[in-house]
């Protein structure tokens, strides 16, 4: 059996051979300079795959100062998107009102703060979750479906809601510790593709055997 190929642009197909087109690998299909993401992340939309990055992040322009960074193995279902920094309004002064964008001479707001959006590895965004500016969602968390995700989510927690808050971890904190010491998706496919049984079953004996 072929191993999972992380140059796909559909890494899906079909049992009756037929490629599934509304699923891509992010980094195979986005090429902006203000977004990092890992191996086999992917997206599902039916845009063009050349539109991707603005439906994933619509504000993130070319030239701002924040980045959006995906790690590996990240599942991003349809609808879902990031709002960041970049759609802040100014909030100092007695009116939110973006004056300076409507002149070529005083477009952007370069001096509002930023802050890079992080989604680590192997991190479940459901379908039509927003994920506000400056959020980092850590290592195996969930996202609830139409979820606002307003503050930063810890490693294997299931969050949800407006403001998404905390359902439940999804382990206890020494197993997550363990799973966050072995970081399995830094491992060569062939090695993580040996082991789906005990990562799909949660067989942390024999995951630390391997």
């Amino acid at each position: 059996m072929a191993l999972l190929d992380a140059n796909a642009v559909n890494p899906i197909t079909l049992p009756d051979g037929t490629v599934y087109r509304d699923t891509v690998y992010l980094k195979n299909v986005i090429d902006h300079p203000r977004m990092e993401i890992g191996d086999f992340s992917y997206y599902t939309h039916s845009a063009k795959p050349e539109d991707t990055a603005g439906i994933l992040a619509p504000y993130l322009g070319h030239s701002v100062r924040e980045r959006l960074v995906i790690g590996k193995f990240v599942q991003i279902a349809r609808g879902s998107y990031f709002i960041t920094s970049s759609a802040n309004h100014p909030m100092t002064g007695f009116t939110t009102y973006p004056f300076r964008i409507f002149k070529p001479e005083t477009f952007g707001y370069k001096d509002l703060p930023v802050k890079d959006t992080i989604v680590d590895h192997d991190v479940w965004i459901g379908q039509n979750a927003a994920i506000m500016p400056g959020v980092h969602i850590g290592a195996g968390a969930i996202v609830a479906a139409a979820s606002v995700v307003a503050r930063d989510v810890p490693p294997y927690a299931v969050v949800g809601g407006n403001p998404a808050s905390i359902i439940r971890m999804r382990y206890s904190s020494e197993v997550i510790s363990e799973l966050l010491r072995l970081t399995w998706w830094d491992w060569p496919i062939d090695k993580i593709e040996a082991n789906l049984t005990a990562l799909s079953s949660g067989d942390l004996a024999t995951l630390r055997l391997a």
